[in-house]
C-alpha cells in the first residue's frame, strides 16, 4: 500500500458483505434457532386491531426481533449461562468481546432499518410520533430493567413484588411494547393498547420464572432450575425469601451460583412445600391470565389474540 499520498486516497471504510457476514455470526448463530417466535404472533394479532400496512409491519417485526435476538446475546453473557433454546450459547462458541460487539452493532443495524418507518409515520389526522425517541425511549427501560435485575443479583438484595413487577415492566416488556407503540404510530386506530401490553408482558414474566424451576421442557432448554444457578430474583423465589426473611437458605444457595442438582432441588422443595410459593405464583398467572381475557373482550375481541395467549396459559389441575 501506498501512504505518500494517503490523504487523497482516503475515503469512508471498506465495508465487504464477507466482514459482515463474519461480524454477525453470533447473531446470526442465535437467529438461526428461533424459540416459540411467541412475540411475532402478539404483533399479528395486535394487528388484527391495527391494521398497519403490510410493508410497515415487516419492517416492525424486523426491528423488534433484531433486537430481541441481540439482547439475548447480552443476557446470556451477563447471566454466564450454557444454553440457550437447547444449543451451547453463541458467547461459548465465538468468544465474549464479539459476542458484545456483535450485539451491540445489532441495536444500531435495528435503529438504522427504523430510518425506513420515520420517513411515512403518522401521516394525515394524527400529530407526528418521534419514532426513533420511541425506541430510544424503550431500550433505556430495557437496560435499567436489567441492571436492576443484575443489581438484585449480585448485591443478594431481595427485591419486593411491587419492585420486581416495575423491573419487568421495563425489562420484559420493553420489546413488546415497542412492536405495538410502532404499530400504534403506523395505523388509524386511536385506541390505545399499551395497558394491555403491560399485563401481558408481566403475566408472560411471573409465568416464565414459573415454567424455569417447574417444567421439564425448559430443564432441555435450558438446564435444571437455571434460574437459581444464575443466583436470579424470580417470582416465587421473591415470595419464597420474603414469606420467611428469618430462613435464609434460599439466599445462601442463591450466593452459592450452584450447578449442583441436589441444592437446587432442595430449594424447589422449600419453594413448593415450606413457602408455598409456586402455588401463590401460579394462583398470580391465572388471575393475570383472567385479567387479560377481561381487557381482550373490553377491547372488542381478538380471538388470534385469545389463541396466543391460550397456547401459553396455565390451567387450575396442571
Amino acid at each position: 500500500m501506498d501512504y505518500s499520498n494517503l490523504r487523497k486516497t482516503l475515503h469512508k471504510p471498506v465495508w465487504s458483505d464477507t466482514q459482515e457476514r463474519t461480524l454477525l455470526e453470533p447473531y446470526t448463530y442465535i437467529s438461526a434457532n428461533p424459540g416459540k417466535e411467541f412475540r411475532g404472533k402478539l404483533i399479528d394479532a395486535f394487528n388484527i386491531w391495527l391494521k398497519v400496512p403490510e410493508e410497515d409491519l415487516k419492517v416492525v417485526t424486523r426491528i423488534v426481533r433484531m433486537l430481541h435476538n441481540a439482547s439475548l446475546l447480552m443476557d446470556d453473557v451477563e447471566d454466564n449461562s450454557e444454553l440457550r433454546r437447547g444449543l451451547p450459547v453463541a458467547h461459548t462458541i465465538y468468544g465474549i468481546p464479539q459476542t458484545i460487539n456483535t450485539a451491540n452493532y445489532v441495536y444500531f443495524l435495528a435503529m438504522q432499518e427504523l430510518l425506513s418507518l420515520r420517513d411515512t409515520t403518522s401521516k394525515g389526522k394524527k400529530k407526528d410520533v418521534d419514532v426513533v425517541g420511541l425506541v430510544t425511549d424503550e431500550l433505556l427501560h430495557l437496560h435499567r430493567g436489567q441492571g436492576l435485575d443484575l443489581f438484585w443479583r449480585d448485591t443478594l438484595t431481595c427485591p419486593t413484588e411491587k419492585e420486581y413487577v416495575d423491573m419487568v415492566l421495563g425489562k420484559a416488556g420493553g420489546l413488546l411494547r415497542l412492536a405495538v407503540k410502532l404499530m400504534m404510530a403506523k395505523s388509524e386506530s386511536g385506541v390505545d393498547y399499551v395497558p394491555l401490553v403491560n399485563l401481558i408482558s408481566v403475566w408472560f414474566q411471573i409465568r416464565d420464572d414459573y415454567m424455569n424451576l417447574q417444567s421439564t421442557e425448559y430443564e432441555a432448554n435450558k438446564g435444571y432450575c437455571e434460574d437459581l444457578t444464575e443466583g436470579k430474583f424470580s417470582f416465587p423465589v421473591v415470595h419464597g425469601v420474603r414469606a420467611d426473611d428469618s430462613n435464609r437458605q434460599i439466599l445462601n444457595v442463591l450466593q452459592k451460583k450452584t450447578t449442583s442438582v441436589s441444592l437446587k432441588k432442595h430449594v424447589v422443595d422449600h419453594l413448593r412445600d415450606e413457602t408455598k410459593s409456586f402455588e401463590y405464583t401460579k394462583k398470580i398467572i391465572i388471575d393475570l391470565q383472567n385479567q387479560i381475557q377481561d381487557e381482550i373482550k373490553d377491547l372488542g375481541g381478538n380471538k388470534y389474540l385469545e389463541m396466543a395467549i391460550r397456547s401459553l396459559a396455565l390451567k387450575e389441575d396442571e
